[in-house]
């Protein structure tokens, strides 16, 4: 298969080198060191045991310069997507598939969705519905991300843990083209189930990335250290049961317990969330899509959202001053 992942960072990447490993004609869009390191040296990959991969794939700056693509994976986090969202139909055939591996609530989310709030945008993640205009929501498979991977370098992932990537149609069918991805990713190594029910699913991440992420970026602790930390561990539990109440409002059933889901996240140890990761950075963060759809759901389903609201506008405030001082902001 043609597969252009674009906005290759740490998790597209991380596709993009098992795919093209499996024979897959893989491009990747990049910018800057890593599009220069990805072109001179192809682009990298370590595993968490320690086993190294390296894919030669063709990489660009530009989505014009690549060809019609049977599988287009958007790869760049959710705040992202507007800006590429125009060229992304120039990729696209007949037939072609868009993969949307966003962590948070994803631009589609009422799209085929039924009841009262069908076809609603979601203003935190289309801003002014630039998304749902350019890219067609028939085309679309949903994606959860598990896997955690960092960029070490340019042009170099290395990957931590998890190999989990649940995907599903938007609608909850069973189709071939789902089928065929899922096996494309089992080939590469990967875990690919496919739900029936993409919405419930998209919540036991979301739960995690609600309030773990704001807070981790807050603070500059582990997922353990928060997890263990009890006033934030009651802080995680209290952000979750409201965003608990809204899921249940759109009819989404939580497999697990509050309990559960913190314990999972303790299980990981000391790994840093990606917003932490960006704020270490100095880059913009997925503030929108974990959690300002959150409370924007919130108003659309009338439920009260005071302590992600709280944890919401101190992080803002937190990227914004990184953002205006063009700095970045690292405990060493």
């Amino acid at each position: 298969m043609k597969i252009a992942v674009v906005g290759a960072g740490a998790i597209g990447g991380f596709l993009a080198v098992k795919l093209a490993g499996m024979g897959h004609e893989v491009s990747v869009v990049i910018r800057g060191a890593n599009l220069q390191a990805v072109r001179e040296n192809g682009m990298k990959l370590i595993m968490d045991d320690g086993s190294e991969h390296v894919a030669k794939i063709f990489a660009t700056d530009r989505i014009a310069d690549l060809p019609v693509q049977d599988v287009v994976i958007l790869g760049m986090k959710a705040h992202q997507v507007a800006a590429v969202a125009a060229d992304i139909p120039g990729l696209l055939g007949p037939d072609s598939i868009v993969v949307t591996a966003q962590n948070g609530v994803p631009w589609w989310y009422f799209h085929k969705h039924g009841g009262e709030y069908e076809g609603r945008r979601v203003e935190a993640v289309d801003p002014g519905g630039v998304v749902s205009a350019n890219i067609d929501v028939a085309r679309v498979i949903g994606c959860i991300i598990y896997p955690a991977c960092e960029i070490i370098a340019p042009g170099v992932i290395k990957h931590i843990e998890g190999n989990r990537f649940s995907l599903g149609e938007i609608d909850g069918s069973d189709t071939p083209r789902i089928r065929a991805l899922a096996d494309s990713l089992r080939e590469a190594g990967f875990k690919a189930p496919i739900s029936s029910d993409i919405r419930s699913e998209i919540w036991l991440k979301l739960w995690g990335n609600l309030s773990f992420n704001p807070i981790s970026a807050l603070t500059h602790a582990t997922l353990v250290d928060i997890c263990e930390f009890a006033p934030v561990r009651e802080l995680v539990a209290r952000m979750m049961r409201e965003g608990q109440a809204i899921g249940e409002k759109l009819g989404v059933n939580f497999k697990v317990t509050i309990d559960k889901r913190i314990a999972g996240a303790a299980a990981v140890g000391k790994h840093k969330t990606s917003m932490l990761q960006d704020i270490e950075a100095g880059r913009p963060i997925e503030l929108e899509a974990l959690v300002g759809t959150v409370i924007e759901m919130g108003k659309i389903t009338d439920t009260p959202t005071p302590n992600i609201e709280a944890v919401y506008a101190l992080t803002a405030l937190l990227a914004r001053t990184v953002q205006e001082q063009n700095g970045k902001l690292r405990i060493q």
